[in-house]
């Protein structure tokens, strides 16, 4: 297991892999809204084939880092791959001055609140939405 900073393109190898995650939009979608901006995309690999990533920017310029799209392939879950990425995007942010990591999730995803809860992360906003389980649920974690 390695994890390294990689391409999007590689990322989005991952991404296609992920059930959270389909339908994907566009690609250019997805670097349009990065362009321009410190950026981490961290891509864990297995055996040479990359099976989980982290897709990180600074959406908000106040200090916080948005850890925006990220998962690992599910057959490749329960081995510790997104403690190992979350501690890489943790160590990046504090090496290229954020003094904080804040996401969105959906309630619906339970093991991705409990994996950030387990983290240090704490909710700071609810959006209700059409349906409970779609409220978007926004986190945070103090870096310093």
């Amino acid at each position: 297991m390695e994890i390294r900073e990689g391409s999007f393109s590689e990322a989005l190898e991952v991404l296609r892999g992920l059930p959270e995650f389909d339908p994907l939009l566009s690609t250019d979608h997805y670097v349009e809204r990065m362009a321009n901006k410190p950026k981490l995309i961290a891509i864990v690999w297995v055996e040479e084939k990359p099976v989980g990533c982290k897709i990180a920017y600074d959406r908000f310029e106040d200090g916080t880092l948005y850890s925006w799209l990220g998962g690992v392939i599910p057959k490749y879950r329960k081995m510790g791959l997104a403690k190992k990425l979350a501690d890489f995007q943790e160590k990046w942010a504090l090496e290229n001055g954020f003094s904080a990591i804040r996401f969105k999730t959906l309630n619906r995803h339970k093991a991705m609140l409990t994996f950030a809860i387990n983290n240090g992360f704490q909710i700071y906003n609810v959006k209700p939405k059409d349906e409970i389980e779609n409220y978007r649920i926004e986190l945070i974690k103090d870096l310093k």
